[in-house]
């Protein structure tokens, strides 16, 4: 039996704005800008992720056409993004500083300190502090 090395390297993430999208990664999350090159005709090959070594990074996407309806629905209204940190009461201040909306109160759970949040575009994602990293 073969077995492949597979890794997940990037998740698509819509927007109407590319420098409105990296601006609030940057700020509100802290997130770091792994490449912006332009392909052209208005489009980019924008690569963001939570550090520079990050396994998973994600790619901004300027929505065309109808897939705009999607922005802010990309995961059907269900949280569709996970953030794992290593210090969650620092992060949820950070982000309440740059004006990240929070759905609720951070919560324990079985799994860890959560909370649920908005990005730009309104997609809710989960801030979460694993019990067990």
């Amino acid at each position: 039996m073969t077995h492949f090395k597979n890794r997940l390297a990037l998740i698509s993430f819509l927007t109407d704005d590319y420098d409105a999208a990296i601006a609030w990664f940057q700020s509100a999350l802290g997130f770091v800008l792994l490449e912006d090159t332009n392909m052209g005709g208005g489009k980019r090959w924008v690569r963001m992720a939570p550090h520079p070594s990050a396994e998973t990074a994600f790619l901004i996407a300027k929505a065309v056409g109808n897939q705009a309806d999607s922005i802010g629905r990309q995961a059907g209204g269900r949280v569709g993004h996970f953030l794992f940190t290593d210090d969650f009461d620092g992060m949820y201040t950070r982000m309440q500083k740059f004006g990240v909306t929070f759905r609720e109160y951070p919560r324990l759970e079985p799994y860890g300190k959560v909370a649920v949040f908005e990005d730009l575009h309104g997609n809710p994602w989960d801030l979460m502090q694993p019990s067990n990293p």
